[in-house]
């Protein structure tokens, strides 16, 4: 926990504490809290907010497809008679 006392410095002492009091509240049910996830929750705490939508009149004419069939498609396929090793 002295990486968390380290931060103090740098983002002050109550946005410390609010980011332990997050933590603590989401933890384990075996109550491990990392040093790590604080850091975490207090980086995510100071960070600049995210912009706005883009505002936009473009409109999708296909709406996106998940075909994972085409991955198999796009491999090259080789005849067993050419040494091609399949695992």
């Amino acid at each position: 926990m002295a990486q968390v006392l380290a931060s103090v410095p740098q983002a002050g002492l109550d946005a410390v504490l609010v980011a332990v009091d997050l933590v603590l509240e989401g933890a384990t049910p075996n109550g491990s809290v990392s040093a790590e996830h604080v850091r975490n929750v207090l980086a995510r705490l100071n960070a600049p907010p995210r912009p706005e939508h883009a505002k936009t009149t473009l409109q999708l004419t296909n709406l996106p497809l998940a075909d994972t069939a085409r991955y198999d498609r796009l491999r090259p396929i080789h005849n067993d008679n050419q040494g091609a090793i399949h695992v």
